[in-house]
């Protein structure tokens, strides 16, 4: 059992404790933090040597293998940030139990769908070589 001296009176009287559920985000949102930094870099980066270049080149650039993972990485990585960072926004702010649900639904739902849309754009201007 754990350690009884942390724990105030009230806690321990109704048997209440951590939902153990909160080091799972903390630690969803510092590991894609730390990811974001130099994808982040790179695609700034990547992005001012693109300037100027046109439409061909940037097709002829994404087709490039490394280069057409590392944007979906930065991607995926940047939604899985974005959904964390406002899911506990919504849980921390929102009150109401019908307003909170459809915020975090809603929430959900745009990220599946931006990262759905960004990943098919990638591959499809990647493998086919544009729009």
């Amino acid at each position: 059992m754990a350690d009884q001296r942390f724990r105030t009176p009230r806690s321990v009287a109704q048997g209440l404790g951590s939902a153990h559920h909160g080091v799972h985000h903390f630690l969803v949102e510092r590991v894609s933090a730390l990811a974001l930094v130099p994808l982040v870099l790179w695609g700034a980066f990547a992005a001012v040597r693109l300037v100027g270049g046109g439409y061909g080149a940037a097709v002829e650039w994404i087709a490039h293998p490394i280069n057409g993972v590392l944007v979906g990485a930065l991607l995926i990585c940047g939604l899985i940030h974005a959904k964390n960072a406002m899911q506990v926004v919504i849980e921390d702010y929102i009150q109401g139990f019908v307003a909170k649900a459809s915020l975090l639904l809603l929430n959900l739902t745009v990220c599946i769908l931006a990262g759905a849309l960004g990943v098919f754009a990638i591959l499809k201007a990647a493998l086919t070589g544009g729009f």
